[in-house]
């Protein structure tokens, strides 16, 4: 069953157009990690969080991801890191043009 990975942490910056400069390399790899479907990069200059939403193809993986993630950003320096897999309810996420039917 796919599942939704949420991460979150402070992050200082870059943002915006920099952020996608800086980072490019970073999210092409990630289209190569092992169960992921899609992720939405999240950022919040006003509020100093990075992070993602993330379709994977199950549990597993989406946890595998979670702890690899979770040693990089810590590696880098990131602090207060989140993240939180979940169930979605597919019926009601189409009814609301959610892309979980990919």
């Amino acid at each position: 069953m796919r599942k939704l990975l949420q991460v979150d942490f402070t992050y200082q910056g870059p943002f915006g157009s920099e952020m996608a400069s800086q980072l490019k390399e970073l999210a092409e790899s990630i289209n190569h990690e092992p169960g992921m479907i899609w992720k939405i990069w999240t950022e919040s200059a006003k509020d100093q969080l990075g992070g993602g939403i993330y379709l994977f193809e199950n549990e597993e993986t989406a946890q595998a991801y979670l702890k690899m993630h979770s040693e990089r950003l810590q590696k880098m320096g990131i602090t207060n890191i989140r993240g939180i897999v979940f169930d979605f309810n597919e019926s009601l996420s189409l009814i609301n043009k959610g892309p979980v039917n990919q």
